[in-house]
């Protein structure tokens, strides 16, 4: 591997309300944090998937069978009215 072109990997903690996610990243920031011994910077982020709607049950589930059903009924079966050939 080259030497240089990399970016430098940190120790990171991203930080969602009570939630901590302790991992390697190239973000860093001023804010640290040191965990068992060793000094993390710390990200604070909106939504992890400790609190996404998708991992925790409480996404909304759309009908897509019904929308299926509907586009199938409004344009069909659409032929050229010409016969295939044997």
């Amino acid at each position: 591997m080259k030497q240089s072109i990399h970016p430098q990997y940190r120790p990171v903690v991203f930080i969602d309300g009570e939630h901590e996610i302790a991992t390697r990243s190239t973000l860093s920031s001023k804010e640290t944090k040191v965990i068992d011994g060793v000094e993390h910077h710390v990200i604070h982020v909106d939504i992890s998937s400790y609190t996404h709607p998708f991992y925790t049950g409480r996404q909304r589930i759309l009908d897509t069978a019904g929308r299926v059903e509907r586009f199938r009924q409004r344009f069909g079966r659409v032929t050229s009215g010409r016969t295939p050939k044997p």
